[in-house]
């Protein structure tokens, strides 16, 4: 994966789909699994984004010489709106520095913790009308992500074991 300092054009990786932006189908599967088995509960989505210096649209289309973070913003105004519609809500979010432990490729520039009531709402939202076509910002906008799924509270808000 290209870690340049200023990603202007979409990488190899980005245009054969394996630009760690999007879950892939058996990482896919997995998640839903509960969903179908009956098991599901509430999730909080850890989502560690890099973005690119610049944005960058896989079909070549102008950006304006806006940044990845400005043009993530196009895609979160229609997740945000699709995340209260699916009774889900950003918890805790922050911009993130250069990590202590680890190297270049555990480098993020911000940090949400997203919760949701369960798993099926989370996919629920990518019915959400206009998500499907806000991804596209999304997908210029990131170097590379991570999001991963973490067990959730019923009630929606951080916990930790140390709570006494």
């Amino acid at each position: 994966m290209s870690t340049d300092a200023d990603p202007v054009a979409p990488t190899a990786e980005f245009l054969e789909g394996k630009g760690h932006t999007m879950p892939e189908d058996g990482q896919l599967a997995a998640y839903v699994a509960p969903v179908g088995d009956g098991t599901d509960g509430p999730v909080v989505m850890l989502n560690l984004n890099k973005y690119r210096a610049r944005a960058a649209y896989a079909d070549g289309r102008d950006t304006g010489g806006r940044s990845g973070r400005e043009v993530y913003l196009d895609y979160g105004i229609v997740a945000q709106q699709g995340l209260t519609a699916v009774g889900a809500k950003i918890l805790w979010a922050t911009e993130a520095t250069a990590p202590l432990i680890g190297c270049e490729h555990d480098a993020y520039d911000e940090v949400l913790a997203i919760w949701y009531p369960n798993r099926a709402s989370f996919v629920e939202l990518t019915s959400f009308p206009g998500y499907q076509d806000a991804l596209v910002h999304r997908e210029a906008a990131l170097a590379w992500s991570s999001l991963i799924p973490c067990v959730g509270s019923a009630d929606g808000t951080l916990q930790t074991p140390f709570d006494v």
